[in-house]
């Protein structure tokens, strides 16, 4: 299809790239899975998945049970999103463009023949084999640089560092099992104070705070999680309310570079 933009994902640093473009004028689809797992669900479009829409600094995502029901979402000048995980569509839309925007840390099937222009973010795709480009996704001097012949930095494990905590902003589940939330994105929170507890055939294993801050990110009520999965983010910035219910700087870093090479190939 002339033109159109097709994105993988709709989490976080997704929805940056899928503003800025949708701003700048481009038509475009989200591909999401069928349970996606965001943590910053206040700046994920992917939550329409869940609710039918999400909206994000005025970007509406309408859910769509087909292709047929495209249009209508332009139309209102909002943004279609398809529970298509593999992609199966593409074969009958030809995007000009397709941005992988998953954000796996691995490749989930993104080839570099699934468009005349593919880009990627973050690691796990090598650029010239898997996509044309590749996108740092890896906060500090390099963040949304453009990569052109070799990967991205490789998954580290360790979260961007924020307000001088890195490993103690993001907590994982200690036990396999249910989420049931204690308290909601956007709450402050005191160190060891209980965020949320997991449910497990055994009982109700607690999950306490890591730190003092506001409650940045927190996985969906009831979402089924196994041990370690990352469930929620806090942010030790207590003045820093908004930052929970807006774009983040690094998803507009990304979502720059993304822009630049979209224009490159489209605007000419």
């Amino acid at each position: 299809m002339d033109k159109l933009i097709v994105v993988r994902g709709g989490g976080d640093l997704a929805t940056g790239t899928v503003h800025r473009l949708w701003s700048a004028g481009f038509r475009m689809l989200i591909l999401e899975a069928e349970k996606p797992a965001a943590i910053r669900r206040q700046v994920s479009l992917c939550e329409a998945v869940y609710d039918g829409r999400a909206t994000v600094e005025g970007l509406t995502a309408v859910r769509i049970r087909d292709l047929s029901e495209m249009e209508q979402v332009w139309d209102h000048g909002n943004v279609p999103l398809l529970v298509d995980p593999a992609g199966k569509c593409l074969s009958k839309l030809h995007p000009a463009v397709l941005v992988d925007a998953i954000m796996a840390k691995v490749n989930l099937g993104t080839t570099i023949d699934m468009a005349p222009l593919t880009i990627a973010l973050g690691p796990g795709f090598e650029a010239g084999k898997d996509a044309d480009v590749v996108i740092e996704t890896c906060r500090g001097h390099n963040l949304g640089r453009v990569i052109r012949s070799g990967c991205a930095m490789p998954n580290t494990g360790r979260p961007g560092m924020i307000g001088g905590y890195s490993r103690e902003r993001v907590i994982h589940s200690p036990a396999a099992g249910v989420v049931r939330n204690v308290h909601a994105i956007g709450d402050i929170v005191e160190l060891g104070e209980k965020i949320a507890y997991v449910e497990t055939p055994e009982g109700k294993v607690s999950v306490p705070a890591s730190l003092t801050g506001i409650l940045r990110g927190l996985i969906r009520d009831g979402y089924p999680v196994p041990v370690g999965f990352k469930i929620a983010d806090i942010d030790p910035r207590k003045e820093e309310i908004s930052n929970c219910f807006t774009i983040s700087d690094k998803a507009r870093a990304i979502a720059g570079s993304v822009l630049e090479q979209v224009c490159a190939a489209l605007c000419k």
